[in-house]
């Protein structure tokens, strides 16, 4: 069912109008958090060999990136759906700044997971409110402001294969505090839409504030609304363990599999992860017209084929498929977000928090059991069995229809 023609009344602008200025800046500045973000597993390469380090070790890096900001970014939305504070999306990434100039210049092992560490940190800050900005700046399109703000992110992620081939892979380790150009112009920006944001808590605390108030007046979340939370995290779960073994382990994969150098290997990665960027911002729209459960439970089980048969397929074939399989996959990223923003209704960063911070936590807790796997029975087996994955989309065929979760909301 359509969103807009479904839940009109329950925009966040007055006006019901759709800001896209705010739009396309904070989409930006969630690009460059998520390039700066995407330097660490672009570094893999050039880390393995430069210090040695083993696939598990590989996979303790990004365990650290991933579970700071998985473990607080629903604490962040939780605190800030209390109080928003729209100064600290300029904190956050000052944190990352921080991170990115270490990560350029540590000379160990314990180093480089202490600089990730800070980059985490202000990847946490960062993303519950920038989805809360999203969220104000939507108007009646919910599904097309939240697709623009990911597709910033996952844009910026694309980017990371790139960043290998051109700066890491001629300049090392220490082109990673480059970087810290991006994280500054990231800074300066936030500062303006932090100014804006501020504004509207002082024209009108923000019918955020009201749905809050509405929310917490309720002594709970219903049964049904928590078992489809639950269904919504595990489909999350499924979708983040796949795009995690391709994002950090399938351009070893490629290098073994097909004798590709370093450089090859990263067009394989760049090409999934902008095919997924193009499908996260078809999503949103695609969502308000033909509805939030359909097109989560197209995602998952549409990947199926592509996803089981690409560690089989010659080089060529692979590099379609993952065209095709990083598209269809993501095309669920940004909705997942907004139904459950709907489904609980005034907890806008909580919610976000939940399904894209934990995202980060399972892609970080995918990273390490990955890896471990991979040293365990061998990169290529663990490639296989990883194809399997998206065959748990079956379960978004329990969701309640976007109708229902609207009833729900009514009662209330």
């Amino acid at each position: 069912m359509s969103q807009q023609a479904v839940l009109p009344q329950r925009a966040p602008n007055a006006s019901g109008s759709t800001m896209y200025k705010i739009l396309f800046i904070i989409g930006l500045c969630h690009l460059l958090n998520d390039a700066i973000q995407a330097v660490v597993p672009a570094m893999f390469p050039i880390l393995e060999k430069s210090m040695g380090l083993s696939y598990t070790q590989l996979g303790i890096i990004a365990f650290s990136l991933n579970m700071v900001s998985s473990v607080m970014q629903p604490i962040v939305g939780f605190v800030t759906d209390k109080r928003p504070m729209p100064f600290v999306l300029p904190i956050g990434l000052s944190f990352t700044l921080v991170g990115i100039l270490g990560l350029g210049f540590a000379s160990n092992f314990g180093l480089i997971v202490l600089s990730v560490l800070f980059i985490g940190l202000g990847s946490a800050v960062f993303h519950p409110e920038g989805s809360r900005v999203a969220y104000m700046a939507a108007g009646n399109r919910r599904g097309l402001a939240q697709s623009i703000y990911q597709v910033g992110g996952n844009t910026g992620q694309a980017l990371a294969p790139l960043i290998t081939a051109l700066i890491l892979v001629p300049l090392g380790q220490i082109g990673a505090s480059w970087f810290t150009v991006v994280a500054a112009l990231a800074v300066i920006l936030l500062v303006y839409i932090a100014n804006w944001y501020n504004k509207r808590l002082v024209v009108s605390p923000d019918r955020i504030m009201k749905k809050k108030s509405s929310v917490e007046n309720k002594k709970g979340l219903t049964k049904e609304v928590k078992n489809t939370l639950v269904l919504i995290l595990l489909l999350i779960f499924a979708r983040t363990w796949y795009t995690s073994g391709i994002t950090n382990f399938y351009t070893f994969y490629a290098i073994k599999e097909y004798s590709l150098a370093i450089k090859q290997s990263q067009f394989f990665l760049f090409a999934f992860l902008v095919s997924g960027a193009v499908g996260t911002f078809f999503g949103g729209p695609l969502s308000d017209r033909f509805g939030k459960k359909t097109i989560i439970s197209f995602s998952m089980l549409a990947t199926v084929p592509f996803s089981i048969i690409i560690p089989y397929s010659p080089p060529t074939l692979a590099f379609i498929f993952l065209i095709i399989t990083g598209f269809i996959l993501m095309t669920s990223f940004s909705v997942t977000v907004v139904y459950a923003q709907e489904l609980v209704p005034g907890k806008i960063g909580t919610m976000s928090g939940l399904t894209v911070g934990l995202a980060f936590g399972m892609g970080a807790i995918g990273s390490v059991g990955l890896g471990y796997i991979a040293d365990w029975v061998g990169l290529q087996s663990m490639m296989k069995w990883l194809g399997v994955l998206p065959l748990l989309g079956l379960i978004a065929f329990l969701l309640p229809s976007d109708k229902k979760v609207w009833e729900w909301n009514k009662q209330h």
